[in-house]
Parts: structure tokens; sequence; C-alpha cells
């Protein structure tokens, strides 16, 4: 006797899934996430409530307002969304460049044994430099213009990048690779199907890092040679102990990190469905 494809449906679709299935698992991820944010958000009033405090205990620390309302006439004058393009700009485009470089280095030095030869000295001997120390020498070779700034930002990125993409291959699980070569796959098709979505982990916790170190970075460069961005400000702030300023640039650099490591951390997400999370 042939059964009713559609009541099949409804009667699967009506069935509840055995405890601790797939469904259950989303589930219970989804009523974690109002809770991860409600901490979130308790955290911030908590942190601001302890920052009041302090300000107030005479340790000549500024008090949120006076860094809001300082916050406030920067942007006033148009001095703070100078200083953020400027940053922003320099940030962006050595991160990008030394990322885009960092990824094909880094498969190159995973998957080919001559190329990790060839490069992998190189570049733990320079990952092993600070990108701070490179500054007064990128100055001298590149007078005090934009390009020693890019140049320092793109190399702290492009280290932090390249060592997890290299990390990335080098630790593909080889059974899945033996297991395409059985299946007839070419080397081509291994990369791309395999080592390239199982690494992919690995380089985006990279340029997570090199994020960070680039934010890092561009303060140190505009505290030496800058006419504008927010490392300089703070700097011009410090001759005049303007504290407030000073508390705008840091709070200012750390919200435009924290964005941006978040989208990063989105965009990880949608790659890495397939990863088994926590």
């Amino acid at each position: 006797m042939s059964a009713d494809p559609q009541a099949a449906v409804v009667s699967t679709a009506g069935t509840a899934p055995p405890d601790g299935g797939p469904t259950a698992a989303v589930t219970s991820t989804k009523r974690r996430a109002p809770s991860l944010l409600v901490l979130n958000i308790a955290t911030i009033f908590l942190g601001l409530g302890l920052w009041w405090l302090i300000s107030l205990t005479g340790l000549q620390i500024p008090s949120p307002v006076e860094v809001l309302l300082a916050g406030i006439d920067l942007a006033a004058s148009g001095i703070l969304l100078t200083d953020i393009g400027a940053s922003l700009t320099r940030v962006l485009t050595g991160f990008l460049l030394g990322t885009a470089l960092a990824i094909p280095v880094g498969f190159l030095m995973g998957w080919y044994g001559w190329a990790r030869g060839l490069l992998e000295p190189w570049v733990q001997f320079f990952r092993t430099v600070p990108p701070l120390a490179i500054i007064p020498l990128a100055i001298v070779l590149m007078g005090i213009g934009e390009q020693p700034k890019i140049f320092v930002i793109f190399l702290a990125a492009f280290l932090s990048c390249v060592i997890s993409t290299f990390q990335g291959v080098v630790q593909v699980d080889r059974t899945l690779i033996n297991a395409a070569r059985v299946l007839g796959a070419k080397d081509g098709t291994i990369f791309a199907r395999v080592v390239v979505p199982a690494s992919t982990p690995f380089i985006l916790v990279g340029m997570r890092v090199g994020l960070g170190s680039a934010w890092a970075t561009v303060v140190a460069a505009e505290l030496i040679a800058a006419q504008q961005g927010l490392g300089y400000r703070m700097q011009q702030a410090q001759i005049y102990y303007d504290l407030p300023t000073i508390f705008v640039g840091i709070l200012v650099i750390g919200l435009f990190g924290l964005v941006m490591d978040r989208v990063l951390l989105a965009i990880e997400s949608k790659l890495t469905l397939w990863q088994e999370r926590r």
C-alpha cells in the first residue's frame, strides 16, 4: 500500500525532534543569545560606574561626563572627524594590503615545502622584530608622509595573518586529504575544496589579531610623525595635560576596534557554519 507523501510531510513536520538533536541545539543557542547580550550591556554599565567611582577618588582621572563633553566639543569643531578619517584610512589601507599578501604567502608556505623553506625563516625573523622598531627606519627611508605609517601597519597585519594562515594549512587533517585523493581529486581540487575551507577559521583569527596590531601600530606611528590622527591628537593633549581629550582618543580607538572585530567575527560565523561551536 502506497503512503501519502503529503501526509508524510505533515507527520514529519509535526514530530518533535529527539532531545539533543540539531534543532534542540539551535534552540539552545538562541536561548543563550539574549543572556549574552544582557551580560554585555550589564558589563558596559558596570565599567562606566566603576570609572565614575574612580574619578571621584582624586586620582585626576576625568569623569565620563567630562570625556563626553570633550568629545562633543571635538566633534563640533570637526577635529574629531578629521582625526578619525586619517587614522581609519591608514589602518584599513595597511590592514587590507597586509592581509591580501599574507593569505597567499601563508598558503604557499603551508602547501609547498620549498616555499616554506625559503620564506619561513624570514617571516619568523621579522615576526620577532616589533613593527614599532621599524618606524624610525621607515621614516628615514620614506619620509614623514603617509607611506611609512601605512608600511608599518601593513607589516604588523601581514606578520599576524601569515602565521595563522600557515598554521591553518599545516594542521589540516591528513585523513581528509587522503580521502580526497582516494576519490580521485587532483591537488587543485583538494586545495580549493579541503584545505581552504579548513584553513578559514585560522585565517580569520589571524585577521582579528592583525587588526589589533594595526590599530596599535598606527597610534605609535602618529605619535612620531603626523599632523592628523587620533594618536597625534592624544600626543598634543598630553603636552597640555588635557586628560579628557586623551580619553576621547582611547575610547574612539577602542570602539572602532571593537566594531571592526565584531564584523570579522560575523564573517567568520558565516564562513564556518560547518564548524562545531560551543
